[in-house]
């Protein structure tokens, strides 16, 4: 796989670098900074941006900023962010406007590499990563529409939105399959969203909510 990285700390890209190199992919591009990595991916069409969010030269969205203009310009590039923040507001436009091969993780609670270089793999095919912390701060700036749910109903959501499986959204919540299947059954007819039947429906069905609620009060 070809990967462009884009991050503004020279020793976190060193050893992110580093780390996709011995796994076998090919880092084609190392920049600090956005134009770098516009002019990096039109150079080498990468099959994977890794990217911060802020980057020089205000250190605010700047990142995530260019992944939204990057998916724009190509539709499909995987892009996975890796920040040490929530931009809540830009993150809740790239995870709604594109709910394949997206991810977004959280730099402090990335624990294993083996976790980390499978969310790359899962991400470079079309798929949906998203940290559970990342979800519940996009869900609390959403959650006007989210009143109708009971709590146990919004644990379930935040737990689907990992990509658990009923059993393990049971086992977190001490609850049985049985009880999981009747709470996801009755948040998507309140959030009027229907799972999909591929291996990220609990994501996209998160993703789908916050495609439905544009609007929504950002406080």
């Amino acid at each position: 796989m070809r990967i462009v990285i884009a991050e503004d700390s020279v020793l976190l890209r060193d050893g992110l670098a580093r780390l996709l190199s011995m796994s076998g992919h090919t880092v084609v591009a190392q920049v600090g900074e956005v134009p770098s990595l516009l002019e990096a991916v039109a150079a080498h069409e990468p099959d994977l941006v890794v990217t911060d969010v802020r980057m020089p030269p205000d250190q605010r969205d700047e990142g995530l900023l260019a992944a939204i203009r990057l998916r724009r310009e190509r539709p499909g590039l995987p892009i996975l962010v890796l920040s040490q923040y929530v931009a809540q507001e830009y993150a809740a436009e790239l995870l709604r406007s594109h709910a394949a091969a997206i991810g977004y993780l959280l730099k402090e609670r990335v624990t294993d590499t083996a976790d980390f270089l499978a969310a790359v793999e899962q991400v470079a095919c079309g798929g949906v990563v998203v940290d559970h912390e990342v979800v519940r701060r996009l869900l609390s700036r959403n959650r006007s529409p989210l009143a109708g749910l009971t709590p146990r109903e919004l644990d379930v959501l935040q737990h689907m939105a990992q990509g658990s499986s009923n059993a393990a959204v049971a086992r977190a919540l001490g609850v049985t399959e049985v009880a999981v299947s009747k709470h996801i059954g009755s948040l998507f007819g309140k959030l009027g969203l229907q799972p999909a039947a591929d291996d990220n429906r609990r994501v996209l069905a998160v993703l789908a909510y916050l495609r439905a609620s544009p609007g929504a009060d950002p406080r």
